[in-house]
């Protein structure tokens, strides 16, 4: 719990978003975002950079989680479903831990596990 508590201090934008990482392990992440109304655009659906931060955050939790400095250097997000009011859930999965590239996958899903998008990331690890 000292890990999760430490990353949400440090990562001030997602928080200031309403970004929670709820769960940090070897390689994984979860958090959370409540869809609120100034989460909208402009027709009405989760605005798709609101999704962004909440996959974002949960990628650099499970990419930094072996306690090694490490940095996006591509990132690739599909939406799948538009979402309005309600909460938005990401789970991330090391794809690759070997090396200085690290390997992610990030599902977004809501309240009734319906996936919203999907977010790869490929992260340096400083060491």
């Amino acid at each position: 719990m000292d890990k999760v508590k430490g990353f949400n201090c440090k990562d001030a934008f997602a928080a200031y978003c309403g970004v929670e990482i709820v769960e940090i392990g070897d390689g994984t992440a979860r958090g959370r975002l409540e869809i609120k109304p100034h989460h909208l655009n402009g027709v009405g659906t989760a605005h798709g950079a609101a999704i962004f931060t909440l996959a974002d955050a949960v990628f650099a939790a499970a990419s930094n989680s072996h306690g090694h400095v490490a940095v996006a250097i591509n990132i690739n997000i599909s939406y799948l479903k538009a979402t309005e009011l309600g909460v938005l859930f990401a789970e991330a999965v090391e794809n690759n831990a070997r090396g200085r590239i690290g390997s992610y996958t990030i599902t977004i899903s809501d309240e009734t596990g319906q996936t919203v998008a999907l977010f790869e990331g490929l992260a340096y690890r400083k060491f």
